[in-house]
């Protein structure tokens, strides 16, 4: 991109900001400013997934490496299992190339791994967001601290309670998917020594309990969905007591495995699932947004993160190309255009598997859901891990450029 003058302004310090902040400069040659609400990076102790397919954009931006080196790659394939334990298919846990697998990642860790590729004097911390004006030129950002700023242009990684979205003129509803999930970690070293170092689902009377490896295998990350109207009724995350995420996966019918693996567990907190219809647009001029601020989705294929790591390659290609300030917002729709059917395909997706994983709807039917499972298996690999970002956002381009494809 003509000009290491230009100046972007990237709204959220968390995974997808970051990774943003670190495409930016390595494929378009812009040093962006990051303006994160909160007084240090860090996310919640949890554990997150890198997928195939974003592991593939860090590894040409350079970060895969000691991404690696503090995450966990489990010894197989991941299993889905009925309550009491029973095998019902296996999990797509690698790309069809076998070149890249899921890396289970402790989200503080992968926050400071994606932190050290980013120039600490570019990272603004306790600025909190409360206005975005598009000017005739450039875009003025306003803080709750009483700080502001002019920027050629903005990128919301806000989340889902975006400020940025709203100066896209986009504002959905949170839609409550009648889910809360309990979360958390627990020390490895406490689990029976002949603990799987994969992840597991166990399937059952309407709730979910996902676990996996994190940290070089120090840590195993949880995850267990029940329904509930709780953030209905108040907030929509909190503490919680292990009791309780215990009681829900109780007696004869759910496999002692299982309980015993929570019966490690020290410490949880509760958090409701939300997600958002597809929105009508991500750009307006020399704004746009990017990661949960564009599609929030629930996590039930775990590509939050991931996506928000698909965009920022896709947006940092189409950057590159703009030769100067005036093509920054084509540069945006152009971004906008490639990534919103994928997200949109991944929205409705991570609703479904939801569905499977807790018999709901057309899966009340067990035959149905084991069946879509094993299906799903493949059609993961080749639709969701096998795709590559940049090689799309590039080809794109050629096409919007009037280039031929090769």
């Amino acid at each position: 991109m003509a000009g290491q003058d230009t100046r972007i302004a990237i709204v959220g310090g968390g995974m997808g900001g970051l990774t943003a902040a670190i495409a930016l400069r390595k494929i378009a040659g812009v040093q962006a400013t990051v303006f994160e609400q909160a007084g240090k990076l860090g996310e919640v102790g949890a554990g997150v997934t890198v997928a195939p397919n974003a592991a593939r954009v860090l590894e040409r931006l350079g970060v895969l490496d000691r991404i690696r080196r503090v995450g966990a790659v489990p010894d197989g394939h991941g299993v889905y299992l009925n309550a009491m334990g029973g095998l019902v298919t296996d999990a797509a846990w690698e790309d069809s190339a076998k070149q890249h697998q899921n890396i289970g990642m402790y989200r503080p860790d992968l926050i400071d791994a994606l932190a050290q590729e980013v120039d600490p004097a570019t990272i603004r911390l306790g600025h909190r967001l409360v206005s975005v004006q598009t000017l005739g030129s450039g875009v003025r950002l306003e803080f709750e601290n009483g700080a502001d700023d002019v920027f050629d242009a903005v990128i919301g990684a806000d989340g889902i309670h975006s400020v940025v979205r709203g100066a896209v003129g986009q504002f959905p509803e949170p839609v409550y998917s009648g889910y809360i999930v309990y979360r958390g970690v627990v020390d490895a070293s406490r689990l029976p020594g002949d603990w799987r170092m994969i992840s597991q689902v166990w399937m059952g009377n309407r709730r979910h309990f996902m676990c996996y490896p994190l940290q070089q295998r120090k840590l195993f990350n949880f995850v267990a969905g029940i329904p509930s109207d709780r953030p209905l009724r108040g907030a929509w995350s909190g503490p919680a007591e292990v009791r309780e995420l215990a009681a829900e996966f109780a007696g004869p019918d759910w496999d002692p495995k299982l309980q015993e693996f929570i019966g490690c567990i020290e410490h949880t907190f509760w958090w409701g699932l939300f997600d958002h219809e597809p929105l009508a647009n991500w750009s307006r001029g020399p704004i746009t947004l990017l990661g949960d601020a564009a599609h929030t989705m629930l996590p039930h294929q775990g590509q939050g993160v991931n996506q928000a790591i698909e965009d920022s390659m896709a947006l940092a290609t189409f950057l590159a190309a703009a030769e100067s300030v005036a093509d920054i917002p084509e540069a945006f729709r152009r971004y906008t255009s490639v990534r919103m059917q994928r997200t949109a395909i991944l929205q409705n997706g991570s609703r479904r598997a939801g569905a499977m994983f807790d018999a709901q709807h057309e899966f009340a039917d067990l035959k149905k859901r084991d069946a879509d499972l094993r299906v799903g298996r493949d059609f993961r690999r080749s639709a969701v891990f096998d795709y590559d970002a940049q090689k799309v956002a590039e080809q794109a381009l050629n096409r919007f450029q009037g280039v031929p494809v090769a």
